[in-house]
């Protein structure tokens, strides 16, 4: 899971960003989940889970790891100021995701689905949001806006506080280029610079 949600999408924006710094405007979107905050860690020591798989908790470490890569992303940009790093979710939609549940939750999930989820259109529109709204900022993170973020339609939103970790993020970036093989034509210019937008 680290490797597909997280490590994936870090090598995939290393290699396009020199395509994108040009483009005044241009924006790199990364989707997260609510389930960043599930067990919430970087487990540095076994960052690909291969001493021992919980897939719970491996699932909400790589959503973790989205959003401290759009974070720390982000201060990297600030200075070129024309590509922004913003990160989205899309709630709990109802996808074919659900048919890898446990076979002894997958009937009363079925049930209850329709109070407890929202289409994967309305799923799909903080990450439009974060993507065209003209008033979005680099370091924002975008969800629905119904109770706990659930349903609803997509407005600005806080992450956990374990995201806003600067030390962390920093951390996970090294291990994240040694992991990969892949660098930034961005460096970070000192903890300081550039900014980080909370709701």
């Amino acid at each position: 899971q680290f490797g597909t949600n997280h490590l994936g999408h870090f090598a995939l924006t290393g290699l396009l960003l020199d395509l994108m710094l040009p483009v005044p405007g241009s924006r790199v979107v990364t989707v997260s989940s609510t389930g960043h905050r599930i067990r919430a860690a970087i487990h540095f020591d076994d960052l690909q889970w291969e001493r021992s798989y919980g897939r719970v908790a491996a699932y909400g470490q790589s959503k973790l790891a989205n959003l401290m890569f759009t974070y720390e992303l982000q201060r990297r940009l600030a200075a070129h100021g024309t590509t922004a790093a913003v990160a989205a979710h899309p709630g709990v939609s109802s996808t074919e995701l659900a048919r890898n549940t446990p076979a002894a939750l997958r009937l009363p999930l079925t049930w209850l689905a329709p109070l407890i989820t929202q289409t994967p259109a309305m799923g799909a529109l903080p990450t439009l949001r974060a993507a065209t709204d003209p008033a979005v900022l680099g370091g924002q993170y975008y969800g629905p806006g119904g109770r706990n973020e659930i349903m609803g339609h997509p407005r600005l939103v806080t992450s956990s506080p374990e995201s806003y970790e600067v030390a962390v993020q920093q951390r996970l970036w090294a291990a994240s280029e040694d992991l990969t093989g892949v660098t930034f034509p961005v460096v970070r210019s000192g903890a300081s610079s550039g900014s980080v937008t909370t709701a």
